[in-house]
């Protein structure tokens, strides 16, 4: 399954986005989640993995960048794009410095570019996982890491939060 989060300030961009991501981008099992503020899509993304975010540049709350550099704190594995009408050298480079931004694409976007940048968000997403996986299994393989460790990984990337434990004053466990 694939998971893809939209943040845009203005619920037309987010709706025609949606739109054309289910017209004209074939993923199976695609799911596609849209917030018009960011902290609630940084509080989304502290309970479940994306494999992209499209961030909008200029948000009354935070910029893109701050949100993009908040999602590379909270799921580094998580590619992120940025959609902007500002074509401001300055915004770009920021974008990219700040937070590691795969892909700027300009407002209004191009359905073929929006398709071609998304599959290579998609395939850099698969590299990466690969990447880790190869890592983890050889470090299994020379001992730096357990078994046990591997498959706590592997549950919390799946489920984030899922093992992590909430205890009151007295030693209780809060739901």
């Amino acid at each position: 399954m694939r998971r893809i989060l939209l943040v845009d300030d203005e619920i037309n961009v987010l709706n025609a986005l949606v739109r054309a991501i289910r017209q004209h981008i074939e993923i199976p099992d695609l799911q596609i989640e849209t917030f018009s503020d960011p902290f609630d899509a940084l509080t989304r993304c502290a309970e479940v993995t994306f494999d992209l975010v499209i961030s909008d540049y200029r948000m009354p709350q935070m910029t893109g960048v701050e949100f993009l550099h908040a999602i590379m704190e909270v799921a580094p594995d998580t590619v992120r794009m940025i959609l902007s009408a500002s074509t401001e050298f300055e915004t770009v480079m920021s974008a990219i410095n700040e937070a590691q931004v795969f892909r700027f694409i300009p407002k209004p976007w191009q359905v073929g570019d929006l398709r071609e940048n998304i599959r290579l968000a998609l395939e850099y997403r698969d590299t990466l996982h690969e990447q880790h996986q190869l890592a983890d299994r050889q470090r299994v393989h020379d001992g730096t890491l357990s078994r046990e460790e591997l498959a706590i990984r592997k549950m919390e990337e799946e489920e984030p939060g899922l093992l992590k434990v909430n205890w009151g004053p007295n030693g209780e466990i809060i739901m």
